[in-house]
């Protein structure tokens, strides 16, 4: 091991000196279209309209052509035995689907997501609901049990998605 990270280790170092003596660096060797990238951050409200930083919470935040939804709960006001899980995924799903697209995605761009369940009996019901939202297969996903959740959400879900090019 010590040999084969010795040989990588030195091949590496004289690319290196090589590159350099030749002027070119690794700046140099990516063209401008690779390296145009939008370093703003851009923060965005629940219509997409830019966020007046007043918000404790944005609800949408966009940075190097990834959009990031903070997380959607229900927040459902009836009585608490009248929640339904399918009910209030969905409820969440359409939020997540709105500000996705309103950051300029799809949900087939949408990398990530977390969702936080208020109870892990509600896995199934969320799931036949959930995969729904992906018919063309499903992003990367944690799904977690937690104590309690804001709004008397059954479900919370925030997630990644990247900006669609046009």
């Amino acid at each position: 091991m010590t040999l084969a990270t010795s040989t990588r280790r030195s091949f590496a170092t004289r690319l290196a000196a090589i590159l350099s003596a030749a002027g070119l660096t690794g700046a140099a060797l990516t063209s401008k279209a690779d390296t145009k990238t939008d370093n703003a951050i851009r923060k965005l409200d629940s219509d997409g309209k830019p966020a007046d930083g007043k918000q404790f919470i944005t609800p949408i935040v966009i940075h190097n052509d990834l959009i990031y939804v903070a997380g959607q709960g229900a927040h459902d006001s009836g009585p608490a035995d009248k929640f339904e899980i399918g009910h209030h995924t969905t409820i969440v799903m359409d939020n997540v689907k709105k500000l996705v697209e309103l950051g300029g995605g799809t949900m087939d761009s949408v990398l990530q997501l977390g969702v936080f369940l208020a109870d892990i009996k509600y896995y199934d019901g969320m799931n036949s609901v959930f995969k729904t939202y992906f018919p063309n297969g499903g992003p990367a996903r944690t799904t977690v049990a937690v104590a309690a959740l804001p709004g008397n959400s059954l479900v919370e879900i925030n997630c990644i998605a990247v900006v669609v090019k046009k």
